[in-house]
């Protein structure tokens, strides 16, 4: 039998459970309503040069695909300079996701356009592109 303190701890358990429960519910609403009212990335893209001044935008950036090189990791980089280490700007397809893409070797000196956030990695301007959509090819 419950002895009246029992009851008392069960049910400030049961207020705390749902105090959690409503708070979890807040935040997804709030993920959902702020990435609905985002307003979508514009039409017009970015040259590699400009990326850096876009950084935490979704954004679109332009620019000739240079090189396709895949690591010892799996990971897949998308080099739009000779030399990628001062490159403005870079790209990477993640192994979890390479799957998802057919032959990126193909996407090699074309001109593309790559959509997402722009995130700065390593005092450098990239794209992690995670979905085939993210990519086409520039008009």
């Amino acid at each position: 039998m419950m002895t009246r303190r029992d009851k008392s701890i069960a049910g400030s358990a049961l207020v705390a459970l749902i105090v959690l429960i409503a708070l979890f519910a807040y935040r997804i609403g709030m993920r959902r309503a702020l990435s609905e009212a985002r307003p979508p990335a514009s039409g017009a893209c970015v040259d590699i040069q400009q990326a850096g001044s876009h950084a935490n935008e979704e954004s679109c950036v332009t620019g000739r695909i240079l090189r396709v090189f895949t690591s010892k990791a799996g990971n897949t980089f998308l080099d739009f300079c000779q030399d990628y280490r001062a490159c403005p700007f870079t790209s990477i397809i993640f192994a979890s996701d390479r799957s998802k893409f057919g032959d990126v070797n193909a996407l090699q000196g074309r001109q593309v356009e790559l959509r997402g956030r722009i995130q700065i990695y390593h005092d450098q301007p990239e794209i992690v592109v995670k979905d085939p959509s993210q990519i086409r090819e520039a008009p």
